[in-house]
């Protein structure tokens, strides 16, 4: 993907902390003629488009990849402008361009996109051709066209889901379309989520490969260990005291490139992965080599979960707290009713565990 580099930016939309992926030069700003899709790799949910031939519709471009947590935040937000303006000249366009190799499979972002409910039309932007056109620089990342295909909005981040919504309703009405009857903002139980910390307080995006863990800002394994040698299995000794920030191995682990990945199997659960975060959500995006599913345990604070802290993906019931590893994708597995600071296991005894990233939120609802 070129010289792309990795920034944990504070950014402050509508409270909620935003991991932003920056290229050294600045996007594409407000009347600017917009690029047309290149390097698309494959069209999702629809047969491919050229934004010449969209000339006629407001277009929104979101550039997106289906691991990412931000970006899953804004989802309800896209579908419910699609539902409403699609009819009325709106066509958005998920360009997906993926942040690790496993996103790059069409069946992956297929799949995904089916059970996040995204129906506009997905280009697979694998070789982020499309994204340099665009001179783009964050994960998710919105660009809104007029008619004339002229960019006249952007948006960078979470938030500012009104003023989006407005701008999209002005090009709409200028390009023609009545939207007297359709109703302005989001009506679903999205719309209701608010922070519950100050988005700086909240543990930052952690990753497992030796890529990003010797980038600038990176360090993300606690263990000096991990860092002398490349790509290599490892016999990790937890020191037991933790630090925030960082996340702890015991055991035997692999160091790869994207991902951290137990070496052996196990058969009670004696290697691990730990970490003290604060916040109230732990998502982790794991990817795994073989076709068979397999267990993660996970605890908190020394103990199984309470269904009333399970993430979406989490069952805990009858004295356990696991979730099934079926594919590569995020997986939602700490949802807390309160912003706290507590300490988090994840173990599994298979060899085909492997960490990408761990991600963090502090809101009412969601991941």
């Amino acid at each position: 993907m070129g010289s792309i580099f990795k920034i944990s930016a504070v950014v402050v939309a509508a409270g909620i902390l935003i991991t932003a992926v920056c290229w050294p030069t600045g996007s594409l700003g407000t009347g600017s003629k917009a690029p047309d899709f290149q390097g698309i790799a494959d069209w999702i949910n629809s047969r491919p488009l050229t934004m010449e031939e969209l000339r006629g519709r407001v277009v929104l471009v979101d550039f997106w990849t289906y691991t990412c947590v931000n970006c899953i935040r804004t989802m309800p937000y896209l579908k419910d402008w699609h539902a409403k303006y699609a009819s009325h000249g709106l066509v958005i366009v998920g360009v997906h361009s993926p942040e690790f190799e496993f996103e790059k499979l069409t069946e992956n972002v297929t799949e995904n996109a089916r059970d996040f409910g995204l129906e506009y039309p997905i280009a697979q932007d694998n070789g982020f051709q499309t994204w340099r056109a665009y001179r783009n620089r964050f994960w998710p990342a919105k660009y809104l066209m007029d008619a004339e295909g002229e960019i006249r909005y952007t948006h960078f981040g979470e938030g500012a889901y009104g003023e989006t919504e407005r701008r999209i309703r002005g090009l709409l009405e200028d390009a023609g379309a009545d939207l007297s009857g359709v109703p302005e903002g989001l009506q679903a139980e999205a719309s209701r989520i608010t922070a519950l910390a100050s988005p700086n307080r909240v543990t930052r995006e952690l990753y497992g490969g030796t890529k990003r863990n010797r980038q600038p800002g990176g360090n993300y394994v606690a263990q000096i260990q991990y860092y002398q040698g490349g790509t290599r299995v490892i016999e990790f000794q937890d020191p037991g005291s933790h630090q925030n920030h960082k996340f702890y191995l015991q055991g035997v682990w692999f160091n790869d490139v994207e991902a951290v990945r137990h070496a052996r199997q196990t058969e009670n659960y004696e290697d691990y992965i730990a970490l003290k975060f604060t916040g109230t959500s732990v998502n982790a995006v794991i990817s795994p080599e073989k076709a068979a599913s397999f267990e993660v345990q996970v605890t908190l604070d020394g103990r199984p979960l309470d269904p009333s802290e399970a993430g979406a993906d989490l069952i805990a019931a009858d004295g356990r707290s696991y979730f099934t590893v079926n594919g590569g994708r995020l997986y939602q597995v700490v949802a807390l009713p309160e912003y706290g600071e507590h300490e988090l296991k994840l173990s599994s005894n298979s060899d085909d565990f492997a960490l990408f990233a761990f991600t963090f939120g502090a809101n009412s609802q969601g991941p």
